[in-house]
């Protein structure tokens, strides 16, 4: 099928950032005393804006993360980043595909701007992204899994969400697109297929997607 859309997340689909950001969440929370593994994290955080953080972390332990949670956070994951961070591997390639077939394209993360023009500005995805294109769950006040996110790219792009598709790598995405009434395909490079139940289908490397957009 030929889409009017490619809807992608950022974080493991654009840029390599979550076992880095993992990583980070996990120490962060452990430090604060709830013990957390990188494991835990990927589990229950990967693909999430922030606020799930404190809606779980209040749910499990009634207790509140401090008010500078989120400002601490993000300091420790953007240094990160620009120490480390690299775009996923393949990437490039298929945005010129599709910039050269004349195919819309943009981006929907539950990360914040300022974390997504973070990571662009250090893997040189900038030159690829523009402020029009890019969507944030800071647009709609709500993270995957809920649709919005979703529905708001497609709505701000022109297209009805039945002709878009979503290029994902986590459960909560792929909830979200699919709530989104959007095909949905999954990357699964850290993220097995048996955990991204519903995808519309599954690939593992970036060479394979081309084929899959009909490019």
């Amino acid at each position: 099928m030929r889409y009017d859309l490619i809807v992608f997340d950022n974080d493991g689909v654009l840029v390599d950032s979550e076992p880095l950001a993992n990583t980070i969440l996990a120490g962060y929370l452990t430090e604060l005393g709830h013990p957390t593994s990188y494991e835990d994290s990927l589990r229950d955080y990967m693909g999430s804006a922030v606020h799930r953080i404190h809606d779980l972390i209040g749910e499990r332990t009634g207790r509140r993360l401090p008010l500078d949670f989120d400002e601490t956070l993000h300091a420790r994951t953007f240094a990160a980043f620009e120490r480390e961070l690299e775009a996923v591997a393949g990437i490039t390639d298929v945005l010129k595909q599709l910039v050269d077939g004349e195919v819309p394209y943009c981006l929907a993360s539950s990360g914040s701007h300022e974390r997504i023009r973070v990571g662009h500005r250090k893997t040189g995805l900038d030159a690829w992204f523009r402020d029009e294109n890019i969507f944030s769950a800071e647009d709609v006040g709500r993270g995957k899994p809920a649709p919005d996110l979703f529905l708001h790219a497609a709505a701000r792009m022109g297209v009805a969400p039945e002709r878009c598709v979503v290029v994902e790598d986590s459960r909560l995405g792929v909830q979200a697109a699919l709530a989104a009434g959007m095909d949905v395909y999954a990357f699964t490079a850290m993220t097995p297929e048996e955990k991204l139940a519903g995808a519309t289908g599954f690939f593992r490397s970036m060479d394979e997607l081309p084929a899959i957009l009909g490019l």
